[in-house]
């Protein structure tokens, strides 16, 4: 875990004025079944896109509020990574993807019964967003409104 002393100037800056919203309530929904019997999602802020995907645009002032679909098939080590924060030491993602995109993972979890089904997509934002006011009001909704038509019932958010 990196502490702030292992930032740069900038990001120790950054971090110390940026004003971080407060959410009041924070949104929470106890899971109507047991996590052996829930169809579950995986969202990351790992910025992960497919070979065959437009990447995240890191030029994007504020960050990139869009996302991407992950079929729930998909080879992780074939995921391209686009997240922009240079405070986020990438090294461990980019040698494991599992680490910020725990598909495999969750595989092991539903042929061992510890999940009830994956979904068959994942959905992956970029992570920092400094401005996330599209994000919340139109990118979040349009994403859980697929979830929820999938059937999910407990999403697994990896923020990166």
């Amino acid at each position: 875990m990196a502490s702030l002393s292992d930032l740069s100037l900038k990001n120790r800056v950054f971090m110390a004025t940026y004003r971080y919203r407060a959410l009041d309530p924070v949104p929470f929904a106890r899971p109507r079944k047991p996590l052996r019997e829930a169809r579950v999602a995986l969202v990351t802020t790992g910025g992960v896109y497919l070979p065959s995907q437009v990447p995240f645009d890191d030029a994007i002032t504020c960050g990139d509020s869009s996302f991407r679909e992950i079929p729930g098939d998909t080879a992780v080590e074939t995921l391209g990574i686009a997240h922009k924060s240079d405070a986020f030491d990438q090294t461990g993602f980019q040698a494991d993807r599992n680490l910020g995109f725990p598909l495999d993972r969750l595989r092991e979890m539903e042929k061992r019964g510890e999940i009830g089904t994956l979904n068959g997509r994942a959905l992956s934002f970029m992570g920092s967003i400094t401005a996330p006011g599209r994000l919340v009001k139109e990118t979040a909704p349009a994403a859980a409104d697929l979830l929820e038509a999938d059937g999910v019932d407990v999403a697994l958010l990896v923020p990166l």
